[in-house]
């Protein structure tokens, strides 16, 4: 009736999707395999101004309860009866549906179906957990594992890649501006994310900023002075193609899925490494002689169809198939990835495809 809690063993253990990394044999990352795209990093590599914003604006008694703020409980029940609706669930509170799922349909039971009633089991499950969660981890654990496992937009799931996709930057390097953007996101990644939505954005971090500065963590003129700067993003979302070697990893994955399905491991979800036998520098060296011998080819190539006076991309009766090389950029990997993150900017998809590599 009530559905599925976690379980002893997953409390103590929990799992969240990671992305698996390979990697060159003298250890450069060559690329990622992922459904959700996430990397945890411990606490002491996060900036102090992510556990202070987030506690400033999601959980204020953070250190003071065990799961549940009785007093947010109730403030949260006053305000609804006033058509007012606001959030009182703990960062533990939130934690405990992030990671165990608790409202997808395979952990829900026959009251679920249930107009109110579903909400309030979910909302019992919930509490449950979190008090569950409170007496085996620290508080600090419990900051690490929330911003490690939430969603943050644009496919960024934890600090690490999301630090990456909007700011390009690391998690221990965040300002507090950019701190304030992305605990501010974790309120709707949709409907607050700074790269599609930079009004609601700008106005969510401001909240942030606000409660920043009623904790005492910013003064007046600093929340003023932050609140009047629009974000500043350098924004790139990380996908399966990028990186180098496109054609080999997608080897690899091949080879690795296989050796997944044999010994139960989910390639896309298990946090594995893979260690190949590239190595960085010889494979830098290969393609330098490559592209140098390249240019002499073209050149080659270059001067004997000059001379046949016509280009060599013709269909089955010999005639020349018109705008063939714009035709076959547009089909490639690289070409759709710039597209979509110039959308609408002409001038500069073509300053990106004319830049020199």
């Amino acid at each position: 009736l009530f559905g599925k809690s976690p379980s002893l063993e997953e409390l103590e253990n929990p799992k969240v999707e990671q992305a698996s990394e390979v990697y060159t044999a003298d250890g450069v990352l060559l690329g990622r395999y992922f459904r959700e795209n996430r990397s945890p990093v411990p606490l002491n590599q996060m900036s102090p101004w992510l556990v202070k914003a987030l506690i400033s604006t999601e959980d204020a008694r953070f250190y003071e309860h065990s799961g549940i703020d009785a007093k947010a409980l109730l403030s949260t029940v006053y305000f609804t009866l006033r058509g007012d609706k606001r959030g009182g669930s703990t960062i533990s509170q939130q934690l405990a549906k992030n990671l165990y799922k608790i409202r997808r349909g395979e952990n829900q039971g026959g009251l679920s179906h249930v107009p109110g009633v579903s909400t309030v089991v979910n909302k019992t499950k919930e509490w449950m957990t979190a008090v569950e969660l409170e007496s085996r981890y620290t508080k600090e654990e419990i900051l690490r594992m929330y911003l490690n496992t939430v969603e943050y937009g644009s496919n960024a799931f934890g600090i690490k890649v999301a630090a990456k996709t909007f700011f390009s930057t690391t998690p221990d390097s965040l300002t507090p501006e950019q701190a304030a953007v992305l605990i501010g996101v974790l309120n709707n990644p949709t409907a607050f994310n700074p790269k599609f939505h930079p009004v609601a954005a700008t106005r969510r971090r401001n909240v942030v900023l606000q409660r920043l500065g009623q904790a005492g963590y910013l003064t007046a003129m600093q929340v003023k002075t932050m609140q009047a700067e629009p974000i500043v993003l350098d924004y790139q979302v990380e996908k399966h193609v990028d990186g180098p070697d496109t054609y080999f990893r997608g080897a690899i994955s091949q080879a690795a899925n296989k050796w997944c399905d044999e010994h139960g491991y989910d390639l896309y979800r298990d946090g594995l490494r893979v260690y190949t036998t590239i190595d960085s520098r010889m494979q830098t060296h290969a393609e330098e002689a490559v592209d140098q011998r390249m240019k002499s080819l073209q050149q080659t190539f270059d001067n004997f169809w000059r001379n046949q006076r016509q280009n060599p991309w013709v269909d089955e009766d010999g005639h020349e198939i018109p705008d063939f090389i714009a035709t076959q950029m547009k089909r490639t990997e690289s070409y759709k990835t710039l597209a979509t993150r110039y959308q609408g900017r002409p001038a500069r998809l073509d300053s990106a495809l004319n830049a020199k590599r």
